[in-house]
C-alpha cells in the first residue's frame, strides 16, 4: 500500500507540472529567453511573459486540484469527526491534513495512473502535441468528478448559467462541472459527517441526563462523555470504519 501511495504522490506532481506546462504554451511558441546584443556590444537577456505566466500558474494549478479530486470530502469528514470526539486539537491539524493528502492519493491512483500513461508518457515521448495531452489528461478528471457530481446539482448550475441541457457528458462545461462537483462533495462530506455525529451526540445526551439527574451542573457533562467516546471510538475501530467509509464512497 506505501508503494501504491508513493506511485501515486509521484504521479500527482507529475500532474501539477504537467498541466501547469501545458496552460503556459500558446499556440505560438515563445523563446523562453531571448538574447539581444546592445550598441555598446554587451549582451542583455530577457525572459518573456512565459515564465510569469507558468510560475502564476503555478501557483494556482494547486488549489484547482485540491478541488477537483476527493480532498475535500476526506478534509471536511475527518474534521467533523474531531469535533464529534471534542479532542479539540487532537489530532493536530497538520495531521489531520497529512491524512487527507495521503487518502487522496489513495483514492485518486487509477486516474493519476490514467493519465500518466494516456497524456504525460506520450507527451514526453513526442508521441502527441502539448493540446491533445492536455485534453486526454483533462478528460480523466472530467470522468472522475462526473461520476461523483449530483444530477440536480449539474441541473441547478446550468439553468443558473444560462446553458442548455448537456446530451452526453463531454458536452458540460466545465464552467459547470466544477461548481457542481465542488458541491456535491461538500453535500457528501455533511452527509457522512452527520452520521459520524449521532452516536457521539447520544453519549454526550446520556451523560449530560445522568449529571443533571445526581445534580452535578457545575461539572461539564463533555469532561465526562469523552472518555467514553474515545473508548467506543477505539472499540468499534473507528479510524478504519471512518477511512473505509470514505474510500468506499468514491466507488463508480
Amino acid at each position: 500500500m506505501s508503494q501504491q501511495v508513493a506511485k501515486s504522490l509521484m504521479l500527482m506532481i507529475s500532474l501539477l507540472l504537467f498541466f501547469a506546462a501545458g496552460s503556459a504554451v500558446a499556440a505560438t511558441e515563445l523563446p523562453l529567453l531571448t538574447v539581444s546584443e546592445q550598441a555598446s556590444g554587451a549582451t542583455s537577456y530577457s525572459v518573456t511573459l512565459q515564465v510569469l505566466a507558468l510560475m502564476t500558474l503555478l501557483s494556482l494549478v494547486p488549489a484547482g486540484l485540491m478541488t477537483m479530486t476527493s480532498f475535500t470530502r476526506i478534509l471536511i469528514v475527518l474534521a467533523i469527526l474531531r469535533q464529534a470526539l471534542g479532542t479539540g486539537q487532537t489530532p493536530s491539524n497538520q495531521i489531520i491534513l497529512g491524512l487527507a493528502l495521503f487518502l487522496t492519493l489513495f483514492v485518486m491512483a487509477p486516474v493519476f495512473e490514467g493519465v500518466w500513461i494516456e497524456a504525460i508518457q506520450p507527451y514526453i515521448n513526442d508521441q502527441i502535441g502539448i493540446e491533445a495531452a492536455s485534453t486526454g489528461a483533462m478528460q480523466f478528471m472530467r470522468d472522475f468528478m462526473t461520476q461523483q457530481t449530483r444530477a440536480s446539482d449539474l441541473a441547478m448550475f446550468t439553468n443558473l448559467g444560462g446553458y442548455e441541457p448537456a446530451v452526453s457528458e463531454a458536452d458540460i462545461p466545465l464552467s459547470v462541472l466544477l461548481p457542481s462537483f465542488l458541491i456535491s462533495e461538500l453535500k457528501t462530506a455533511f452527509q457522512i459527517g452527520f452520521l459520524i455525529f449521532v452516536p457521539f451526540l447520544i453519549i454526550d445526551l446520556v451523560v449530560a441526563s445522568v449529571l443533571m439527574s445526581m445534580g452535578m451542573m457545575m461539572l461539564s457533562p463533555m469532561l465526562i462523555s469523552l472518555p467514553f467516546k474515545l473508548m467506543l471510538f477505539v472499540l468499534v475501530d473507528g479510524w478504519a470504519l471512518v477511512v473505509g467509509t470514505l474510500v468506499s464512497s468514491f466507488a463508480s
